[in-house]
């Protein structure tokens, strides 16, 4: 995976779901990929941390989609766009 092509999305409607995550970023280009992270722990029903990633298919479309919905209202939110950082592993 090209870490230029996966990007954060932030501040996220705890209702959305990845099909309307992925759907909304098809707008800007092919999404490869989209995920929505969920706290598993908290409740018996898993609950979206708020946030999620979305692979684009290529670069120039990455940038595109941080460029044109970053701020963005959707589903009520003002969405966060930026390119994912790459993951850190945590310690104890």
């Amino acid at each position: 995976m090209d870490n230029n092509t996966k990007l954060y999305v932030g501040n996220l409607s705890y209702d959305i779901t990845e099909q309307e995550l992925k759907k909304y970023f098809e707008s800007i280009g092919k999404v490869i990929h989209a995920k929505i992270i969920f706290d598993e722990y908290t409740s018996s029903k898993k609950k979206s941390k708020g946030f999620g990633f979305i692979e684009m298919s290529n670069e120039k479309e990455a940038k595109k989609a941080i460029d044109t919905l970053n701020g963005k209202e959707f589903m009520g939110r003002n969405i966060i766009v930026s390119t994912a950082k790459p993951r850190t592993k945590k310690y104890n």
